[in-house]
């Protein structure tokens, strides 16, 4: 079984550019402090690069 990431958004994507928005909206996240899972794979870390300073990523157990 691969390797989780667990993401959390913590500031809001409003004002940012519009591909941020839409990456925070690709990786499943709808609103402030929501928690989703994702497999560990080269894209999600790519999207996650992406709005660094927007979310916080932690292991999953």
């Amino acid at each position: 079984m691969p390797p989780k990431l667990r993401i959390r958004q913590v500031k809001s994507a409003s004002g940012h550019t519009r591909d941020q928005h839409a990456t925070v909206r690709a990786l499943g996240i709808r609103r402030l402090q929501q928690v989703v899972e994702h497999n560990d794979t080269p894209q999600i870390r790519g999207m996650i690069f992406k709005v660094r300073h927007l979310v916080e990523v932690e292991e999953a157990r």
